[in-house]
């Protein structure tokens, strides 16, 4: 039993990878055209779809929102119903269907074709009503579906958001979508934190950096350093940073020292140390941090001020890391 499920998962698999590389196939000029009629819109990219196209069509609205393009995505049922009040003479339409003949889709032709909005049509068919509408055409049929029958909406369904990925993706290329643009349409979610938090907003302030003069004795050093509990503690001149020195210095001093009691902590420090401005995004600390091999970083102005200190459990406090 077990292996005949696991067989027919892998089928499955395998069929629907292979329209997916036929898809590749496929495009063509229409999908350049495609892609120049989106990024030209002034208005919205309105998806319809019925059945599984429709749960299709709200996925690739979502994508092109997420990436930058306005998209939504409408029932055709309820479209004819009031819903088609959301569609507007600058929007583009994408109408998805299989076949190329939804009842429920045609039905509503007339009406976009009155606004003047121009219409993508995602089919397997051409030569089908939906397919013969359409201003644009975008071939997503495949030889089989993944259903035994050849019945259930699988291949099919898979192809159709494949090429609603395409055309955001090269959209999204095209426009120079970067991963800010992206952040900040996610500020909820873990990507968006991390690219919308700086470094201002996490880091140690005020009488909670350690730091010291580079004449302090190291065991005075050590016992800011233990008080402020971030691993390092700052050495400064009038607030100018100056060096740094950490717990893993504290190791390499012990091992190379044998009479700490009379050295200074300007003797062990590190000198011209890796340092964050605060108006950057903290992911960027963690790249320093990440390249460096460093667990503590001091935070300073444009002048070489220290203004802040953060460290590796200030970073997953944040939930940057």
């Amino acid at each position: 039993m077990s292996d005949s499920l696991l067989n027919t998962a892998k089928q499955v698999i395998s069929i629907e990878a292979q329209a997916l590389s036929q898809l590749s196939e496929q495009l063509d000029q229409n999908f350049v055209k495609a892609c120049e009629l989106i990024q030209n819109c002034s208005g919205k990219v309105i998806l319809i779809g019925m059945g599984k196209s429709g749960h299709i069509g709200n996925k690739i609205a979502a994508t092109f929102a997420s990436t930058g393009t306005p998209a939504f995505s409408v029932h055709p049922g309820e479209a004819g119903h009031g819903d088609l009040g959301m569609i507007e003479q600058n929007d583009v339409a994408i109408c998805i269907s299989y076949s190329g003949e939804s009842d429920e889709i045609m039905t509503l032709v007339p009406v976009i074709k009155r606004l003047g909005v121009a219409i993508i049509g995602m089919t397997g068919n051409a030569n089908s009503s939906i397919g013969q509408i359409s201003d644009i055409h975008l071939d997503v049929s495949v030889e089989k579906e993944a259903c035994p029958h050849n019945l259930a909406p699988t291949s099919s369904t898979t192809v159709a958001l494949a090429m609603g990925d395409a055309l955001a993706v090269s959209i999204l290329t095209s426009k120079g979508f970067s991963p800010d643009d992206f952040a900040r349409s996610h500020p909820s979610g873990a990507l968006g934190r991390r690219l919308l938090t700086f470094v201002s907003t996490v880091m140690k302030t005020g009488n909670d950096i350690p730091n010291v003069s580079a004449d302090a004795k190291l065991l005075d050093a050590l016992l800011v350093m233990s008080q402020k509990a971030l691993g390092m503690v700052l050495i400064t001149n009038n607030n100018e940073l100056q060096g740094i020195f950490t717990d893993g210095d504290l190791r390499r001093v012990l091992e190379t020292h044998d009479h700490i009691q009379t050295l200074t902590v300007g003797e062990v420090m590190t000198a011209n140390c890796k340092s964050i401005l605060s108006d950057k995004p903290a992911m960027a600390a963690v790249q320093i941090m990440d390249e460096f091999n460093l667990n503590s970083l001091p935070v300073v102005d444009h002048n070489n001020q220290v203004v802040g200190a953060i460290n590796t459990h200030t970073l997953m406090q944040a939930k940057i890391i």
